[in-house]
């Protein structure tokens, strides 16, 4: 991939020219991952669709793989947190994955050899190719989960955008996610996850921290502090740092009860 994944100057993003975040400028390379780290409502979602296309910008400029955003469909995998292909019967595990080729394949052409052993190895990496033919309703939520990042891995696309992606995931389902990103980074393409978990933002090449306005901006260790951490999410977080990894304690709640637990923690470094 040549040129820019992401490029966004001055852009201000929301609903029904009601603005949620202003003044975004970031730039997302291919080989890189962008974490948006905040609470709910703090507009993470809300710049996933806008570089989605599915929601127009208020002012500013945005450009995704060197095109207006939405118009790149065979580039770019799109993760929502709501899928609606789960309350759709008889739709099976195979078949939301092979969902994933549609985009590249469009009306008439048929799936290929080539399209079915990316469609394979996606469920094979998401560890999922026992529920093949499984009905996806009768699936647990971590497992559909699976289901849908498996989606994304057969897209193969050089722009993944994840909304939340380790939701309802296990440990294993989390090993398994990072395992596939960092395969997807290192074929070229760029990532951008919008995450709760400081431990996966850690991991990425840039965070953007989110409180309804950008908090900070960069690398992780110049976002992921404590101050930083206790203006977005109104949690004092106190920096552990060990051999290979870093650790977040929570050392004092909102109501002000000391609570003394790990917030997440990152072992390699995307």
């Amino acid at each position: 991939m040549s040129g820019e994944a992401v490029v966004c100057h001055d852009l201000t993003i929301g609903y029904d020219h009601r603005q949620v975040v202003g003044g975004i400028d970031v730039i997302v390379r291919p080989g890189q991952a962008l974490a948006l780290v905040g609470t709910n409502g703090s507009g993470k979602s809300t710049l996933l669709r806008t570089l989605m296309g599915l929601l127009a910008p208020i002012a500013g400029t945005c450009s995704v793989l060197d095109a207006s955003p939405g118009s790149s469909p065979v580039r770019v995998a799109y993760l929502a947190q709501a899928h609606p292909s789960r309350f759709v019967l008889p739709l099976q595990a195979l078949d939301v994955v092979r969902m994933g080729r549609f985009a590249a394949l469009g009306l008439l052409r048929r799936a290929t050899g080539h399209d079915r052993r990316l469609v394979d190895d996606a469920m094979e990496q998401m560890g999922i190719a026992q529920l093949r033919n499984k009905p996806l309703r009768s699936l647990s939520g971590g497992q559909q989960q699976r289901v849908y990042l498996a989606q994304v891995v057969a897209h193969h696309a050089d722009l993944l955008v994840l909304d939340e992606p380790t939701s309802g995931l296990d440990l294993a389902g989390v090993a398994a996610y990072r395992a596939v990103v960092d395969q997807a980074l290192a074929r070229g393409a760029a990532v951008i996850t919008a995450t709760h978990d400081v431990a996966d933002a850690q991991a990425c090449h840039q965070v953007m921290l989110l409180a309804g306005r950008i908090v900070a901006q960069g690398a992780p260790d110049h976002v992921l502090t404590a101050d930083h951490l206790l203006e977005a999410f109104g949690i004092a977080l106190q920096s552990v740092e060990h051999h290979s990894h870093r650790d977040l304690i929570v050392t004092e709640e909102p109501h002000g009860h000391a609570h003394g637990q790990p917030h997440g923690h990152s072992h390699d470094h995307r």
